[in-house]
């Protein structure tokens, strides 16, 4: 598989990142270990994980699974500041940094490769988070940091906030919601990514499931829509302009004598600023099935028309 640097940064990752949110919760340790093998095997790097990801059990299966793995082999990317742990805010410099150390221990690693900022938080200053960040660098516990599910003020504001430190931890990433039914992040995250110098790491590239096709005649019942906790992720994507977007998708995928799949996910992998676009596969069927995109270039017509739809629908 092809890797990519992470912005201006020396950070190289896989084209597609392999996410496991789901891990330890919906996708079981030996179904997530056939997964990561797949994907080690295909040349992939990139294992984006968080301390928010069911409530640390993503991260405990991701350790126990990399125990067999050679360390240098992958890029671990892992999140702190989600939610209010003991009732202080997620993004304060104690809370981000007892989750770090949380982090490691799980994962059974001394280091992350990148640590993000899970989300913004107004009750807490931007410098005490950047705070975090820089200390958690200056200890050696990652080797690069940035921010993650942030606008494009937000964003901006951070990267001049850290230059003005001067601290040698400059945020390097951003990673954000990013699909043919998600193009929000091209109004402002993306324009600022570019001319800060920052990889966007796409989370959900294939539209939290829907691109896949698999909800064009109904809900499966083995789907992320049919789940009781998993429902109301994918709802908002069962919209009639979503739907619009996935006949193209569909349309599209026929002609080329592709899948829906292979469609979607490269032109979200392909999109400029974009480092690596993330995939949660619940099985290695399912991972196999994806990873044949290494081989597709869309045409650039087809990925026009696809723009176009995608963004008269959104």
């Amino acid at each position: 598989m092809q890797e990519r640097f992470v912005g201006r940064s020396g950070l190289s990752v896989s084209r597609v990142g392999l996410g496991t949110a789901s891990w330890g919760r919906d996708t079981d340790e030996h179904e997530a270990a056939d997964i990561l093998r797949t994907y080690l095997d295909a040349g992939g790097t990139l294992i984006d994980t968080a301390a928010s990801y069911g409530a640390g059990a993503s991260e405990a299966v991701v350790g126990q699974l990399l125990a067999e793995h050679r360390r240098d082999d992958v890029v671990v990317v892992s999140k702190a500041g989600s939610g209010v742990p003991h009732g202080r805010p997620g993004t304060s410099r104690g809370a981000m940094l007892a989750s770090l150390d949380q982090s490691l221990a799980r994962l059974g690693t001394d280091h992350l490769d990148l640590w993000l900022v899970q989300g913004w938080d107004p009750r807490v200053p931007v410098d005490e988070s950047l705070g975090a960040l820089e200390y958690a660098v200056s200890t050696g516990r990652t080797r690069y940091v940035g921010v993650s599910n942030y606008t494009g003020w937000q964003t901006a504001y951070a990267h001049t906030r850290q230059a003005l430190r001067d601290s040698g931890a400059p945020i390097v990433a951003t990673e954000v919601e990013y699909s043919l039914l998600a193009r929000q992040p091209e109004r402002e995250v993306m324009p600022a990514a570019e001319a800060l110098g920052f990889g966007v790491l796409a989370w959900s590239a294939l539209g939290r499931g829907v691109l896949t096709g698999k909800y064009r005649y109904g809900i499966p019942s083995d789907s992320r829509a049919a789940s009781d906790h998993l429902s109301g992720f994918v709802d908002p994507y069962l919209d009639p302009d979503a739907r619009l977007v996935v006949e193209a998708v569909c349309r599209a995928a026929e002609g080329l004598q592709l899948s829906p799949v292979e469609v979607a996910l490269a032109w979200a992998r392909d999109r400029p600023g974009v480092a690596s676009a993330l995939i949660g596969p619940r099985t290695a069927a399912q991972l196999k099935a994806a990873l044949s995109v290494e081989e597709v270039t869309l045409p650039a017509e087809i990925a026009e028309a696809l723009d176009d739809v995608s963004a008269e629908a959104m």
